[in-house]
């Protein structure tokens, strides 16, 4: 084992790499979906049970949490367990098992990264009791390995309702990002990604012949009408430095091409940069959408299905992941990350506590191109390493800051 004198956050994770990009591919082979992950949180809790922690399962549901160290939490860290329903393209050896579903989004590194940071910071835990400091690391770091990031509005609003984030003074979590190269990561103060909530308009009225629309609503024009409209006035209706965004897709209504329909629907997402401007969207909405259909004289109702919130990076843990991004990656190791118009559930714990995330990059150099949520994607396994050692860093960072008070 490494000694006190001697051991850095960067030797432990490296004697632990190898062993951690195996685990990755154990997971990366047997995907589960979003509340199915029982293997991944039995497989999880076997690992930190050998290393000599305590994990505590979640009562209802899957997923599970693990403190390590003595004495006041400095901070938590999250990742992400869950699959999706994807079939996987890649033809790696591990390659899913399970048909019809993968780690499309890099989920099975998130949850990897996270282990990695509960087994380094225990054996620096121990490493410091051997050399003589009684209380170890001296502080506490609470790792949450949260399920069902790919719903909404998602297992991180189930975590902070069962009250996990409840003793923690801050948050953290990553994201892979194929788009930045591995040995890179992206930052951002402030809004880094948005919210995302489902809009659904159900619209009915009168039928009857295409030569007699006069005696019908014309349910089809009133839809293509409500699905250009509200939109575009939304656009207007909402600050534009929110960047509210209303996309639909999905429209249906007929089925005869001589025959006007009664009934119609449209389906879409709606974004929103600014958390104000999302808690206020909902009665807006309903307004423009009775406003837009009235002169076709169709009946609407309006579904509004709140999915979650913007993630909001707060600048003095955006500062530490920057510190501990420089010192292990050296200064050219970072760059500004985009605002991304996704949603992600880590969004309701930076609304309970001082958060941020990051994004690792994960393209190899001169690699091929992938997207997320797509069946071919391959990130690069020395991401982990890369990853492992940032968070590791800001939480020795985050208890330094806490035993200088």
């Amino acid at each position: 084992m490494l000694k006190a004198a001697h051991a850095s956050a960067s030797e432990v994770v490296d004697a632990l790499e190898a062993s951690l990009i195996e685990v990755r591919r154990d997971l990366h082979s047997h995907p589960e979906l979003s509340w199915k992950e029982e293997r991944t949180t039995e497989r999880l809790a076997a690992q930190l049970q050998a290393a000599g922690l305590q994990p505590e399962l979640m009562p209802e549901t899957t997923g599970l949490y693990v403190d390590i160290g003595t004495g006041e939490f400095a901070a938590g860290f999250r990742g992400d367990i869950d699959a999706l329903p994807v079939a996987e393209l890649t033809e790696l050896p591990f390659a899913s098992t399970h048909p019809g579903v993968a780690h499309a989004c890099g989920h099975d590194i998130h949850t990897t990264i996270a282990l990695g940071v509960a087994l380094s910071l225990q054996r620096l835990h121990q490493d410091r009791i051997e050399g003589g400091e009684p209380d170890g690391l001296g502080a506490k770091v609470r790792v949450i390995f949260q399920p069902a990031e790919e719903t909404m509005p998602g297992g991180a609003l189930e975590m902070v309702q069962q009250g996990v984030l409840k003793p923690l003074p801050r948050i953290f979590a990553l994201h892979c990002d194929p788009r930045i190269e591995v040995g890179m990561i992206g930052t951002r103060i402030g809004a880094i990604t948005s919210a995302a909530d489902v809009v659904r308009i159900n619209v009915t009225g009168r039928g009857g012949h295409t030569s007699r629309p006069h005696l019908t609503e014309d349910m089809v024009s009133a839809l293509a009408h409500i699905a250009s409209a509200v939109p575009a006035v939304l656009s207007r209706r909402v600050d534009v430095r929110s960047a509210v965004s209303l996309v639909w897709g999905q429209i249906e209504a007929g089925s005869a091409h001589n025959a006007i329909p009664s009934s119609g629907t449209l389906v879409g997402t709606m974004r929103i940069l600014d958390a104000d401007a999302w808690r206020d969207a909902g009665k807006l909405l309903d307004e423009i959408v009775e406003q837009v259909a009235a002169p076709w004289g169709v009946d609407v109702e309006l579904e509004h299905i709140r999915g979650v919130p913007p993630v909001i990076n707060s600048e003095r843990e955006t500062t530490l992941l920057e510190h501990a991004g420089r010192e292990v990656l050296g200064s050219e190791g970072l760059e500004l990350a985009p605002q991304s118009m996704g949603g992600e559930d880590f969004a309701w714990m930076t609304q309970e506590l001082p958060g941020a995330m990051f994004r690792l990059g994960t393209k190899t150099p001169g690699g091929a191109d992938f997207d997320l949520h797509r069946g071919d994607y391959v990130p690069d396994e020395r991401c982990i390493g890369y990853g492992t050692k940032i968070m590791v860093t800001t939480a020795l960072s985050a208890i330094n800051e806490l035993r200088r008070g």
